[in-house]
């Protein structure tokens, strides 16, 4: 059996180095943030959802989209948390196809609750819908993810840094690259002027189709929270984790749930061991 077994753990160690070997090339910066839902007990911070979805909306929707959300899921208890009247508001901003208008001919119509956030306005420019939970084993040293295991970095970390980690590219480039320079992003272009003669790279990240999105005082939040490049960062990470994974919270509870009654049964199976077997064990020692 354990030759069985080797083999194929040989050649899946053989086939991934080169990718590991690959990816140790391109260094990248990644900010380990501090977020309310990491760890076992963490929870998601309804206000920071919401302003989450202010920068999303006011922002990042100019781009792209979040086709896998429907607008009623604003309303959930663990997410936004917006009232009804806010959430049918917030669904009739936007437009909708609805075959079924016109006499089967179709038409647009305002969203209602039921309807889903609507695509992405330009070709390449990606879905965000699972973007936090797409993007959980990012590139970089943090790869292995070990860092996510540890320290609980993953997407959404991967998102505020890169969203924040626009900076002018360095001297050596030439100035006609295309892309923005980005010291998060690890796959996109990266000029030969700055490489060293072993082919990694003088700095870390790589350009970015992307333009830089947010600058710091892009929107106004209605709570009075001061919307400085990292919290607008930070917060619209928050809500595409959200948006990733809405069931987190329910998620953790049914496994601590889980944890305590397994951890309860453990003690009970023991207790009961110990009670079947101590007589024939008391009839040994007497032997």
């Amino acid at each position: 059996m354990f030759r069985k077994l080797t083999l194929p753990a040989v050649l899946l160690a053989a086939l991934a180095a080169p990718v590991i070997a690959t990816a140790a090339t391109v260094e990248t910066e990644i900010t380990d943030f501090s977020f309310p839902f990491e760890g076992p007990f963490g929870k998601y911070d309804q206000h920071q959802l919401q302003r989450g979805l202010q920068v999303f909306t006011e922002v990042c929707s100019a781009c792209h989209g979040l086709t896998h959300v429907a607008y009623r899921t604003l309303g959930d208890a663990t997410g936004p948390g917006l009232p009804e009247d806010q959430v049918r508001a917030y669904a009739a901003q936007y437009q909708v196809y609805d075959k079924t208008l016109n006499g089967g001919q179709g038409g647009d119509r305002p969203a209602t609750p039921a309807d889903y956030f609507g695509g992405s306005q330009f070709q390449g420019a990606p879905d965000l819908s699972l973007m936090a939970k797409a993007r959980a084993g990012f590139e970089g040293p943090y790869g292995t993810g070990m860092a996510q295991l540890f320290k609980g970095m993953g997407g959404p970390e991967y998102i505020a840094s890169l969203v924040s980690h626009f900076e002018d590219p360095p001297a050596c480039a030439p100035p006609d690259f295309p892309g923005y320079y980005n010291k998060t992003f690890a796959v996109g272009g990266y000029p030969e002027e700055c490489k060293n003669p072993d082919g990694t790279h003088k700095y870390p990240g790589s350009w970015v189709a992307m333009p830089q999105p947010l600058y710091g005082n892009d929107v106004t939040y209605q709570d009075g929270t001061d919307s400085n490049l990292q919290q607008e960062a930070q917060d619209v990470a928050a809500f595409l984790m959200w948006a990733a994974e809405p069931k987190l919270d329910q998620r953790k509870q049914a496994g601590m749930t889980g944890v305590l009654f397994l951890t309860v049964l453990s003690v009970l199976l023991y207790l009961t061991n110990k009670r079947l077997w101590a007589p024939y064990k008391r009839r040994k020692h007497e032997a």
